[in-house]
C-alpha cells in the first residue's frame, strides 16, 4: 500500500466536493453508505489537521476514493 503526505487544506476541500456529490445521488446500498461515511471520516481529520497547520497522510485507496467522486 502506498501513501503520500498530503495538504489537509486541500484534502478536506476535496473530500467535502466528494461528500456533495455522493449525497446527491439517490443511492442507498451499504457501500455507498460505507463510502459517505469514510469520506466524511477523512473531512473531518483533513479539517483538524489544517486548522493545526498539519498535513495529513493519505493511502493510495483513500486518495482513489475521494478523487472518484469529484
Amino acid at each position: 500500500m502506498s501513501y503520500a503526505l498530503l495538504d489537509a487544506a486541500r484534502v478536506a476541500k476535496a473530500a467535502g466536493v466528494s461528500l456533495g456529490v455522493l449525497k446527491a445521488s439517490e443511492e442507498t446500498s451499504e457501500t455507498h453508505v460505507r463510502k459517505v461515511v469514510m469520506i466524511e471520516r477523512i473531512e473531518a481529520l483533513a479539517t483538524a489537521a489544517s486548522e493545526s497547520g498539519e498535513r495529513v497522510t493519505l493511502t493510495s485507496e483513500e486518495f482513489w476514493l475521494i478523487s472518484k467522486n469529484w
